[in-house]
């Protein structure tokens, strides 16, 4: 009915940005909607702009929105800013809601173009280069990237993964990715169940023999280590089959053995022989059961802290992923979580450390007592420190915010916001909402906020063990 009405050259008006930018929001939002019906999507194909503009749109959302709304706070539209917080809201929540909407003008760009895209004929506009797998593996960013998301805890952590097992399993792109997607990989191979997908692992597994089979680990083109990395494997499959067969008092034998081994490692951690404790636990892993699942999380996540502290942090990402895909279920070991988050922290990965450094605050407040403030209480300090860290470094409107300038507060074009109040934001609540009582407690607040970053400067001994210097608890000596 809309569509015999008429309503898509209106539509195509608006996302050409005829207004402003919270009606192409709504524009493309409606196009996306008809796009995806078989009955509607041919007149929305007959409008070839609607492709071209959705493309620009979902390049250049996030400048729109801050130029035109987020960056001048005292240029902002009334009736913006009553849409967006329904005239509850003062200017911390008209700019988060900002966020939020420009976020989703992006998204909804993307599903409309994904719309076209399931179409032959219009991939060649959406792509402009050569289609297929060969361009992607060909790529070395677009691989780093893939392996990142499949060490992650990222909810696209699956299609990461997915993609890595296609490009190893097609003959034309195997050798150009094996040595990236290879280490990735092998830290994988032990997850049970991701989301639906079960035994996910084993078909890891089985992808790496038969690229390693088929390709051979004796070419050139795999790097020595990737042959180390795919005898490792080999090996570790060999050993479960072995320890199948094994008498249970000989696996109790190893596990023993295992455990003196880790206890040596721990004193030597303790004794600030960092380099030596790595090696102890590599040996525990080496001795102790593959079945022993528990044992395994403790040593990968004790051999990552010391990755960190050896200033090594692909190491570590490494270990901490595999205690991850240990657990069950997947990814929610708290120390591993925290030291993974740290790795991709030294790595510059603001938004896997923070995904990481997330589930890490979840899993520390779970708890048996259903007091709010018992388990708010349970929260570390340094790890909400990290987590504001990581939420300014990963923000949205970062790129555009260094392309063109920071934000101007009200009071002036030169008032630029400085970090001081994104701090503040995370922790008070907007002034245009207060009265006099809750000003002073305001102030009160922001008078410990400046003595407690005061202290922060000075990076205690205490602060340092609590971050990368984090000895290893009880529960893993």
């Amino acid at each position: 009915m809309a569509v015999h009405e008429g309503v898509i050259p209106a539509l195509v008006e608006l996302l050409r940005g005829m207004l402003t930018w919270v009606e192409q929001r709504v524009a493309v939002r409606a196009l996306g909607h008809l796009a995806t019906y078989t009955s509607t999507f041919t007149a929305l194909a007959c409008h070839g702009e609607i492709l071209e503009l959705a493309m620009q749109l979902a390049a250049s959302s996030l400048e729109i929105v801050y130029t035109h709304f987020y960056q001048y706070v005292d240029r902002r539209l009334s009736y913006h800013c009553d849409l967006l917080t329904r005239g509850m809201g003062g200017v911390e929540m008209e700019s988060r809601k900002a966020e939020e909407w420009a976020s989703q003008v992006q998204c909804w760009s993307l599903q409309l173009i994904n719309c076209f895209a399931f179409r032959h004929e219009f991939r060649p506009t959406i792509c402009k280069l050569e289609l297929g797998r060969g361009p992607v593996a060909s790529c070395p960013s677009i691989i780093d990237a893939l392996c990142n998301i499949a060490r992650s805890s990222d909810d696209w952590q699956y299609m990461a993964i997915d993609c890595l097992v296609g490009l190893l399993q097609d003959p034309s792109t195997c050798h150009k990715v094996i040595d990236t997607a290879l280490p990735a990989l092998l830290d994988l191979t032990e997850i049970t169940t991701l989301g639906e997908h079960k035994k996910l692992g084993d078909s890891i597994v089985n992808v790496l023999q038969e690229c390693i089979q088929t390709h051979g680990i004796g070419r050139n083109s795999i790097s020595s280590r990737a042959k180390e990395q795919a005898e490792e494997l080999l090996n570790s499959r060999e050993q479960l089959k072995w320890e199948k067969s094994m008498p249970k008092e000989d696996l109790h034998i190893k596990q023993a053995a295992a455990l003196v081994v880790k206890l040596e490692g721990n004193s030597l951690f303790s004794s600030g022989d960092i380099s030596g404790a790595a090696l102890k636990y590599s040996e525990a892993l080496a001795l102790c059961p593959v079945r022993s699942k528990k044992e395994r999380i403790v040593l990968y996540s004790n051999r990552a802290q010391c990755n960190l502290l050896l200033q090594q942090p692909v190491a570590a990402i490494s270990d901490a992923t595999r205690a991850l895909c240990l657990q069950n279920p997947v990814n929610l070991h708290a120390k591993s979580l925290w030291r993974r988050a740290q790795a991709y922290d030294m790595l510059g990965f603001a938004k896997e450390s923070l995904l990481d450094a997330i589930l890490y605050i979840n899993e520390c407040s779970q708890s048996t007592d259903h007091d709010a403030a018992s388990r708010q209480n349970k929260v570390p300090e340094y790890a909400e420190r990290f987590v504001k860290k990581q939420i300014r470094a990963a923000w949205l409107f970062k790129d555009a915010a260094a392309k063109h300038g920071g934000v101007h507060c009200e009071g002036g074009a030169s008032d630029v916001c400085n970090q001081e109040t994104e701090d503040s934001e995370w922790e008070t609540a907007s002034e245009s909402d207060m009265g006099d009582d809750e000003k002073v407690r305001l102030a009160d607040n922001l008078k410990s906020e400046i003595r407690r970053k005061d202290r922060l400067t000075k990076a205690s001994k205490k602060d340092m063990k609590q971050g990368y210097n984090l000895q290893l608890s009880e529960d893993e000596a």
